[in-house]
């Protein structure tokens, strides 16, 4: 999909991936609403990349829906979804202090794992409504899954059965989605520079990333967004799960 003048909505946007995602798609001439719980945060900068801020909370379906129809006032109704809104509580199943909190998957499902399916949901339904573009296909969804989902380390049960389940809806999704020209990819980064993968690993997300076979080092931004763009350009990109992580493996 060529993106010039096509609405896009970045969820957790205002920081980290979706911020690298947002300059990105910018650049290339998409009109972008960056969404996140954080509106001051959001606002400064959607001020820095020349793109609207929408205050939303994706765990929370009126939330998301004003979200949406704001996004659509601005920009037209968006075609290409890019969830990147997600939260890490880590901790281990049980300790000598006891269980982890059950509030650790609870919260984790909503942001994560809901909050992924009402873009989706909700987004794909109105995308399904608009006119015919040119050529196949009519929209694009990206979700943001981790490795963690795939092989997780110790302290993140809680988390890596989140990010699998959204690694578990991107093939049915994207069957579901085909009569409408809707194509739906996944990607699960490894290690990346992120104000999130800073706060987990309490440290430079670089001084973690040693056992990354190459390049020894943290993810980009800018790496992400660049996978973002491939595969809203590249059409027989779709019900996939794209491992972002330098070779890493748990």
């Amino acid at each position: 999909m060529n993106l010039d003048n096509i609405s896009v909505v970045i969820t957790g946007g205002a920081s980290g991936l979706g911020a690298g995602a947002a300059k990105l798609f910018i650049e290339k001439g998409a009109k972008v609403a960056i969404f996140d719980r954080n509106l001051e945060l959001a606002q400064t900068t959607a001020t820095e990349l020349g793109c609207a801020a929408v205050q939303c909370d994706v765990a929370d379906e009126t939330s998301v829906i004003a979200a949406l129809a704001e996004a659509g006032k601005m920009n037209g109704t968006p075609r290409i979804l890019v969830n990147c809104a997600g939260i890490d509580i880590t901790g281990r199943t049980a300790t000598k202090g006891g269980p982890q909190p059950r509030e650790a998957l609870t919260q984790q499902i909503a942001v994560n794992l809901t909050g992924t399916f009402n873009i989706c949901r909700l987004g794909a339904d109105a995308i399904r409504e608009l006119d015919d573009l040119e050529g196949e296909e009519q929209g694009v969804i990206v979700n943001v899954a981790s490795i963690a989902g795939l092989d997780g380390p110790f302290g993140q049960t809680a988390y890596a059965a989140t990010k699998a389940a959204v690694i578990g809806m991107t093939l049915p999704m994207a069957r579901d989605l085909s009569a409408y020209g809707i194509r739906v990819v996944t990607i699960a980064p490894g290690v990346f520079n992120t104000p999130l993968a800073a706060s987990v690993l309490r440290g430079e997300p670089d001084d973690y990333a040693g056992s990354v076979p190459f390049p020894k080092r943290a993810g980009k931004p800018a790496e992400f967004a660049s996978m973002a763009l491939e595969i809203c350009q590249n059409p027989m990109l779709n019900g996939e799960v794209i491992r972002l992580d330098g070779a890493l493996r748990g």
